[in-house]
């Protein structure tokens, strides 16, 4: 599962630390992630994935939409050497944007990977 290796993979390489999630917490820190699998396909046993990565800096917590673009850019950085994990053939961005959440009061940064995966 891809998830599963990416939420690892960024808990070890990212400033968010161990606030990597594949849902929002019920307490939200000030800065976390959250993962989320948009679409897949599979050919020749050969696996892609459309991941969407959120960094999330919470404004009741203190945050800022500085936090945020700030981690966008971590991840951006991590993920440039996501390939050499194990089961992983392929890492591409496809977007990253502002996608602030004026209901929740989060700063949010989005980036959207396509991930060739066994």
């Amino acid at each position: 599962m891809i998830e599963k290796s990416l939420i690892s993979y960024l808990i070890n390489k990212t400033q968010a630390g161990s606030n990597v999630y594949a849902e929002r917490p019920n307490t939200t820190p000030e800065l976390y992630i959250l993962i989320q699998k948009t679409g897949s396909s599979v050919e020749d046993m050969i696996e892609s994935s459309t991941i969407a990565i959120q960094s999330v800096s919470d404004s009741m917590q203190g945050g800022s939409l500085l936090d945020a673009m700030d981690l966008n850019e971590d991840i951006k950085e991590v993920m440039a050497d996501f390939e050499a994990e194990s089961d992983i053939v392929r890492v591409r961005l496809n977007s990253d944007y502002n996608f602030t959440d004026d209901s929740t009061k989060e700063y949010r940064y989005q980036a959207v990977y396509d991930i060739t995966h066994y």
